[in-house]
């Protein structure tokens, strides 16, 4: 008689969405630049601004410390800073990092866009 064991099956655990997501891609350039970097920063700030022909536009900068309305989100050992303010126009974004023949970048797949300028780098929502 032959006898079977049934696997111990664990609930997983629910993967936690942040409100901002970078692709691996984007995470493994962003550490790369950083580590060029004297001093190395402390994380990247990702945020928008006003400003554009459409009304905002994306930005990105090195970051040391959090400011007092940041959100801090830690991705694959990345910090990365969002004040609250940009987090409301980034809710759902992807950030990535491209690299083609017209050449390369971060780019920004933000679901809230309703249109961009003629040029790509400004937004309204």
């Amino acid at each position: 008689m032959a006898t079977t064991t049934t696997p111990e099956i664990k609930p997983q655990e629910p993967i936690k969405k942040t409100p901002i997501m970078l692709t691996p891609t984007a995470i493994v350039k962003v550490k790369e630049i950083m580590g060029q970097q004297n001093p190395t920063p402390a994380g990247l700030r990702v945020g928008v601004v006003g400003g554009g022909c459409s009304g905002f536009s994306y930005s990105m900068s090195f970051e040391n410390n959090a400011g007092l309305m940041d959100k801090v989100f830690d991705m694959d050992g990345l910090k990365v800073y969002v004040d609250a303010t940009s987090l409301t126009y980034l809710n759902g974004c992807t950030v990535d990092y491209i690299e083609s023949l017209e050449g390369a970048g971060f780019k920004f797949d933000n679901p809230q866009v309703k249109s961009t300028c003629g040029c790509g780098s400004s937004f309204s929502v």
